[in-house]
């Protein structure tokens, strides 16, 4: 059986990745192509309890390599759970964040750099690349004013997951140039949606690229 096609959404939280990994699935579904759909933090029943721990802004202080640590042992988790089995049944994959967001938020919100990252996705990932990588990338503005009031409906409701939220716009800076900076290194890669669009014209961008990979894995569209 041909290997499954694996495809992440990448971008800062209030780039809308929800919204798309849903419409994209969505769309799949109709042509019969039946997604496996998953998240990272998360996606497992371990990988919920170490998002739990990252996300909740109540949590004490993390250190910025054990909160890398703790990134890459919910993948780790994702991988050998729900990504890999999925891949060799020849299925596809949707995941939203892997890698990427590591380094952009750990290696350049937090400073770490890019090289202990990508070691350490070498080491416990087992250098699992994604086939495409839809980065979205809408302005920094946009982001975190979507991101924060995103977070304050949550509140509201009683769950919390605005940690990260809770950092300054210098940090929020320095993600998003490491994001443009993973899309100029991996161009074949990762295909970035950017600027301030609506969602049927990012779905539209996404829906052309994811097309154009199914084509070439042979999948129907």
């Amino acid at each position: 059986m041909p290997r499954g096609l694996f495809i992440t959404l990448e971008g800062l939280d209030g780039s809308g990745k929800t919204t798309q990994i849903k419409r994209l699935a969505a769309w799949m579904q109709k042509r019969g192509l039946h997604p496996v759909v998953t998240r990272q933090p998360g996606g497992t029943a371990t990988g919920d309890r170490i998002r739990a721990l990252l996300l909740d802004s109540g949590s004490t202080p993390i250190a910025p390599m054990a909160e890398m640590a703790l990134m890459f042992a919910d993948r780790a988790q994702c991988i050998a759970e729900v990504i890999e089995p999925a891949l060799t049944a020849g299925k596809i994959v949707l995941c939203d964040r892997f890698t990427d967001s590591t380094e952009a938020y750990q290696g350049g919100g937090r400073q770490i750099g890019s090289e202990p990252v990508l070691a350490l996705h070498q080491l416990i990932c087992g250098d699992l690349q994604p086939d495409l990588t839809l980065l979205l990338l809408p302005s920094l503005s946009i982001c975190l004013e979507r991101a924060r009031r995103r977070n304050d409906r949550q509140a509201k409701a009683g769950s919390d997951e605005g940690r990260f939220e809770q950092e300054q716009d210098a940090f929020f800076r320095r993600v998003w140039e490491k994001y443009r900076a993973i899309a100029q290194r991996e161009p074949e890669r990762v295909v970035l949606v950017e600027g301030n669009l609506t969602v049927d014209e990012v779905h539209e961008q996404i829906v052309e690229a994811i097309a154009e990979r199914l084509i070439v894995a042979g999948q129907k569209t």
